[in-house]
């Protein structure tokens, strides 16, 4: 049973929230239907909050991390985001044209279709902590190059960045604009019962199905971009070091924090020993000190335990173990967990039932590659794969056979920062689009509009009582048709 306490704050928390979606709804009745003038001072005004604070921003996101790299931060978040804000500024024109839509030759003559782009209003926005910058300035530039309003939670584990966004977001947006909120430890049920216009969680799928719920309440339409196990596939015909160059990369980024990283990897039987020492020898010129300033913290102790309980459940289950930071001493005081590979891997080990989410890559081969898209499909839908392939035709039958929310071709997580690609996932992986474009669309009512001219064919041809001239045109117009 719930404390008193308890319950009074879960009411406070649930006041403070439908407080503040009344103040938007209330700006949003007033003016529902922000020009572009107005929609590109509100993304000035955003590109303005990350240029102005920078280092603040940098610098709270490493509090909350422990130690986040900062060239990571700067690439994977600030300079991405404001990628994102600038080309919202670029496309808003196109973005907010009307559409001509064809008109069916009986509403003819003068008669008109478009399809009109309006704002939703106000639009939830939940933060995971792994990319919580990223994760919530993107969104943003979409939801607010729609004309509409928007609150955003931030997670438990980013508090300092979430303090510094409620401190720094008044003084350049109002609150009946863009109001952030911390977590403040289990707050997110509360903002996702709340009934927005439309709401994008990013997040673990466990907890995206508990956020559907709870919009599903009120019918809100959600985004959901979750994770899920993102395979990389190396053909006989690629060069395995070029692909662990790009592998590990993903890898190391964030720690493998990341939702499109690469969750394991496929590569041609025999050919372990070349992968492995192709890896080895990156790390110890990527990494040469995992207690450095470029190698991230894992986010908090218990994802640190996890991984740890991941890596020896395997090693029980009969996998072979590779420290690729061999002779280096992990600080698990800092949380800096050194990167696996993990060989023999089955199916009932934890590192192949759950995302991993860090730097844990275990290690398949195969010799058939029905045998590959076989095992993926047997699995939730991944949020990417990643096949490595210079063969078109046997690029082409991972894309027919393999369905997931992305690609990228000899490449990892890269489509994700393409802002005129659409970005999300399938079936576990998520549903629904956001960046650039579809982000635009995500955001906004795409709304049908009919415009009858001065005079109505079907108005004089189709009135009752029918039979005769009405039902004989009817029947020459099926014939027509088909």
């Amino acid at each position: 049973m719930s404390s008193p306490q308890t319950l009074a704050t879960a009411e406070s928390t649930a006041a403070e929230f439908a407080e503040s979606l009344a103040r938007q709804r209330t700006a949003c009745a007033a003016n529902p239907v922000p020009g572009r003038a107005e929609r590109i001072a509100d993304l000035r005004a955003l590109e303005r909050l990350l240029k102005e604070n920078r280092e603040a921003l940098i610098g709270a996101i490493n509090r909350d991390y422990g130690q986040r790299s900062e060239f990571e931060t700067l690439f994977g978040e600030y300079w991405i985001a404001l990628q994102a804000i600038s080309g919202a500024i670029r496309q808003l024109r196109r973005w907010m044209r009307p559409q001509t839509r064809a008109i069916d030759f009986l509403l003819y003559p003068g008669a008109s279709n478009r399809v009109i782009p309006q704002p939703l209003g106000v639009v939830g926005v939940i933060v995971p902590w792994n990319f919580p910058l990223n994760l919530s300035f993107i969104p943003l530039a979409a939801i607010l190059a729609a004309g509409n309003r928007a609150m955003v939670k931030m997670s438990e584990n980013s508090e300092a960045l979430a303090q510094l966004l409620m401190e720094l977001s008044p003084r350049y947006l109002p609150e009946e604009k863009l109001k952030f909120f911390s977590d403040g430890g289990g707050r997110g049920p509360a903002f996702s019962a709340l009934p927005f216009d439309h709401l994008l969680f990013t997040g673990s799928g466990a907890t995206g199905r508990a956020v559907m719920a709870s919009a599903s309440r009120h019918l809100t339409p959600v985004t959901l971009e979750l994770g899920g196990k993102s395979p990389a596939i190396v053909a006989p015909d690629c060069p395995l070091g070029t692909a662990a160059e790009r592998i590990i990369w993903a890898k190391l980024f964030n720690a493998g924090q990341i939702c499109t990283t690469v969750d394991h990897v496929y590569i041609p039987a025999g050919a372990e020993a070349e992968f492995i020492g192709h890896c080895q020898r990156l790390v110890a010129v990527r990494v040469p000190d995992i207690n450095g300033p470029d190698y991230t913290s894992i986010i908090d102790a218990r994802a640190y335990d996890r991984l740890d309980d991941t890596l020896r459940d395997a090693q029980q289950k009969g996998a072979t173990l590779i420290n690729l930071a061999a002779g280096q001493t992990p600080d698990s005081e800092r949380r800096k967990f050194p990167p696996h590979l993990v060989l023999g891997a089955t199916d009932d080990m934890i590192v192949m039932q759950r995302e991993i989410f860090g730097p844990i890559l275990p290690v398949l081969t195969y010799r058939d590659q029905q045998a590959v898209a076989d095992q993926i499909n047997s699995r939730g839908r991944p949020l990417a794969i990643y096949p490595f392939t210079y063969d078109r035709e046997l690029l082409q039958f991972y894309l027919t056979h393999i369905m997931s929310g992305g690609v990228s071709v000899n490449d990892t997580l890269l489509h994700v920062v393409q802002h005129d690609l659409p970005f999300g996932g399938v079936g576990a992986s998520g549903m629904g689009h956001y960046h650039g474009r579809e982000g635009f669309n995500t955001f906004s009512k795409l709304r049908p509009v009919f415009h009858q001219g001065r005079f109505s064919m079907i108005q004089k041809l189709f009135q009752p009582p029918y039979a005769g001239r009405p039902m004989q045109v009817l029947k020459f117009l099926i014939r027509y048709r088909s």
